[in-house]
């Protein structure tokens, strides 16, 4: 038998107020909708819940034994909605994050700590995954992603720096034995340490300098998987195996320790930054809510 929640609540708030005014009064709904939802009660029912007199309203038998039972089941719904509602109203729960490796040691550690201090209640999950994924289906809240991946019908945020660049390196050691390159077509003489996603070909190396746009495909004793292999393509290079090719924010500290040297810089493409993305703008859960402002303030 189905019979309406909101129906139960209305007959236990007349029983435990004694009249339907007093629980109209008490609940800020009125009188003749209370008892509406009663009647309808009493008739899905098929008995009476409660004697009703110009005076007073008092419960039945029947009307106490459904009392003496909904009471404890209702203050179990009242209970789960309201933790429910501590989702929806205050920043509390795990946040789930689909991204690339590089946001994870690029973007991330910029914004995460300062996130996680200002909102403790939240617990963040991140995914690391370099291959193209459904984050949905994967079972994410959000994702970061680049522009050319981002997926349709997404709400996209910027995120981390706006411009990045691709950098082309190498060790002292390598270039003082096979030259430096000076124009990326000198790279085919070169041995190139280059790289893939799962499942696909290397990748062209893509340089640019006024206007001109020259693609290199990597030649050389070393491919990785892009993402999770990248950091053993650097000490590869930092070896003196070949020249590597990866984000400049990434290899930077090996610029300044001196362990690898630029080149190539003035043709370093540049591109547009990461992006965090999420499905639809309604009843964004609290976690991410409080992400996507807390990005948003940093102007991260």
């Amino acid at each position: 038998m189905q019979v309406d929640l909101g129906d139960l609540n209305a007959f236990v708030a007349v029983a435990r107020a004694g009249g339907f005014r007093d629980a109209a009064r008490l609940g800020g709904v009125s009188a003749s909708g209370l008892s509406e939802a009663v009647r309808r009660l009493e008739q899905r029912l098929g008995v009476r819940l409660l004697n009703r007199s110009t005076r007073t309203v008092v419960p039945t038998e029947a009307g106490r034994g459904l009392i003496e039972r909904l009471g404890p089941a209702l203050h179990e719904v009242e209970l789960a909605l309201d933790v429910v509602n501590g989702y929806r109203d205050r920043p509390t729960g795990t946040l789930r994050l689909n991204v690339p490796m590089a946001a994870s040691r690029l973007v991330l550690p910029a914004l995460v700590p300062a996130f996680l201090a200002a909102y403790p209640d939240i617990v963040l999950d991140v995914v690391v995954e370099d291959t193209f994924v459904d984050m949905l289906a994967a079972g994410c809240d959000a994702g970061i992603r680049y522009e050319e991946r981002l997926e349709q019908d997404m709400i996209a945020v910027p995120i981390g720096p706006r411009v990045q660049r691709f950098a082309a390196a190498a060790a002292p050691g390598y270039l003082a034995r096979r030259g430096r390159p000076e124009h990326p077509r000198d790279l085919t003489l070169h041995a190139c340490l280059g790289g893939h996603f799962a499942g696909s070909t290397p990748l062209d190396w893509q340089f640019e300098r006024d206007g001109e746009t020259v693609n290199v495909m990597p030649r050389g004793p070393l491919q990785v998987r892009l993402g999770g292999g990248a950091d053993l393509a650097v000490q590869a290079a930092i070896a003196g195996t070949g020249t590597v090719y990866l984000f400049e924010d990434w290899l930077r500290p090996h610029f300044a320790s001196g362990a690898l040297v630029p080149v190539l810089e003035p043709w370093w493409q540049s591109f547009s930054g990461p992006f965090l993305y999420y499905p639809g703008r309604r009843l964004v859960p609290a976690p991410l809510r409080a992400f996507i402002d807390f990005i948003r303030a940093q102007g991260a």
